[in-house]
């Protein structure tokens, strides 16, 4: 599913516009963006909880020539489902 067919979907499942479905979901991603940006994780009861993994720094290797390459430290999004989540899939 793309954001096209989401939106679609959100706006058939809440009986609003397209249009009213996409802002929606715009901010939603913006809202959960800035909250991660800020150190803080977002947590969607039954849904589950986004927030910041620190990767550190380490050592790699080019595929290619097998020459070693120092990979930064960064910060990275995850994503931890929720119960009813997991239950709905299984």
């Amino acid at each position: 599913m793309n954001k096209t067919e989401l939106i679609e979907a959100v706006a058939k499942q809440a009986d609003v516009t397209k249009a009213d479905a996409g802002r929606a979901i715009d901010a939603l991603t913006a809202a959960v963006t800035a909250a991660l940006k800020g150190g803080d994780s977002v947590t969607l009861v039954g849904f589950g909880t986004f927030k910041v993994t620190k990767r550190a720094a380490r050592v790699g290797r080019n595929p290619q020539t097998g020459k070693e390459l120092k990979i930064a430290a960064r910060n990275a999004p995850g994503f931890s489902a929720g119960k009813t989540l997991k239950d709905a899939l299984n």
